[in-house]
């Protein structure tokens, strides 16, 4: 046999293995492999290659076959997570980042026009003991969650759009994995926080007659007026039943669900919860805004109660009567609408 023989029965030989080979994966190809719609044979037919109709019929939400375990989730592609997408990224993160911006713009002009709240009296010296060790620790855990949680989750929501442009990749990716691991270790002890919270101050929170005052008067926020109150006015009530609790909830018990996602959530439960918790937590942010400008630069020695405990008796004259006279021994009726008027401390 000359060479040119052998090169073309090695050739012949080649193809015949190729043929064979080819011929016995098909079928299992085959098997595996759906059973082509009336679309798919069309589109096949004027576009060879073109798996557009494969994917929208995938898209339709039935249950596939799947070579993994999934709690009652058996979807190769779907929809409610590109829904998800769109909501996070579009409305939620555009709108919530305006509605924070659109706070701290009002608090900073406010501030500009009425200035800090000041005692138009002058302090005597004699302290009232506003909040105790407790209390004052109850505070300062909850707050520091809170704080821990807000910066760890804007981070999340808005850096990519901020922070990335400034960072690079690199740099933004360590602060995003160390935002992701604070948020999640700080979310349950906000949560149980939140729950001895409200269980320590609710029943200094329940509405009282002189509230309606309050309402009316807007405070005297405005006016400079002031307006009797209880151990807190109406709008601390509101803070903590509408912020602390309703709000803080929903954030708290929305977090367990993403934070603990093997006890039987599907993934849609997973977009609703987080859906639910970025809302909230945009929410509970905006509001606390207000809580911590009165807190701090908004009024005068307001922050005193939490720092040591104590305010001076002028203080709590002019911004809870009410609670005044009653920690000086004085009775007050519980019903009284605001007609009572305390007596002022006397200087020495």
């Amino acid at each position: 046999m000359n060479s040119l023989t052998f090169a073309r029965a090695r050739r012949g030989l080649v193809l015949l293995a190729a043929t064979a080979c080819i011929a016995s994966v098909q079928p299992a190809l085959a098997a595996d492999a759906p059973p082509p719609t009336a679309a798919n044979a069309a589109a096949a037919l004027v576009q060879p290659g073109n798996n557009a109709a494969t994917f929208r019929d995938v898209r339709r939400g039935e249950n596939q076959s799947i070579t993994f375990q999934a709690p009652a989730d058996r979807t190769l592609i779907q929809a409610s997570g590109e829904r998800w997408r769109q909501l996070r990224n579009g409305p939620i993160t555009v709108w919530g980042g305006w509605m924070l911006v659109g706070v701290f713009v009002a608090l900073a002009a406010f501030y500009k026009l009425r200035g800090k709240i000041m005692l138009e009296g002058k302090p005597t010296g004699r302290l009232i003991e506003r909040f105790n060790s407790v209390e004052r620790m109850a505070h300062f855990v909850l707050a520091g969650c809170f704080v821990l949680l807000a910066l760890s989750g804007l981070t999340m929501l808005f850096g990519k759009h901020v922070l990335l442009p400034l960072m690079g990749h690199t740099l933004f990716g360590w602060l995003a994995w160390v935002a992701k691991n604070l948020h999640n270790l700080t979310g349950p002890l906000f949560f149980v926080s939140t729950l001895f919270f409200v269980a320590l101050f609710a029943r200094d929170n329940v509405w009282q007659r002189v509230d309606a005052l309050w309402i009316r008067k807007a405070g005297g926020l405005l006016s400079g007026e002031h307006v009797p109150s209880w151990r807190f006015n109406f709008g601390e009530k509101t803070w903590f039943w509408i912020g602390v609790t309703i709000l803080g909830l929903i954030v708290g018990v929305s977090g367990l669900v993403l934070d603990f996602p093997g006890l039987g959530q599907i993934r849609q439960d997973m977009q609703l919860a987080h859906m639910v918790h970025s809302v909230g937590a945009i929410l509970f942010m905006s509001l606390s805004l207000g809580h911590i400008y009165i807190g701090t630069i908004g009024m005068e020695r307001a922050i005193d109660g939490m720092k040591s405990g104590y305010v001076d008796e002028t203080w709590a004259l002019e911004h809870h009567a009410y609670w005044y006279e009653t920690a000086r021994g004085r009775k007050v009726a519980k019903d009284d609408d605001g007609t009572h008027t305390p007596a002022a401390p006397h200087n020495h």
